[in-house]
């Protein structure tokens, strides 16, 4: 458990890599683009 352990929050930091205990960037859709109506 350390910086060359590839299953540890520290180590995934250090090499660099995404997984269960270290989550990448969560991907959140677009906004809506805002219609405009016309009356």
């Amino acid at each position: 458990m350390g910086k060359g352990d590839k299953r540890s929050r520290r180590g995934k930091i250090t090499i660099g890599s995404y997984g269960k205990t270290r989550p990448g960037k969560t991907q959140q859709p677009p906004p809506p683009k805002p219609t405009q109506e016309t009356a």
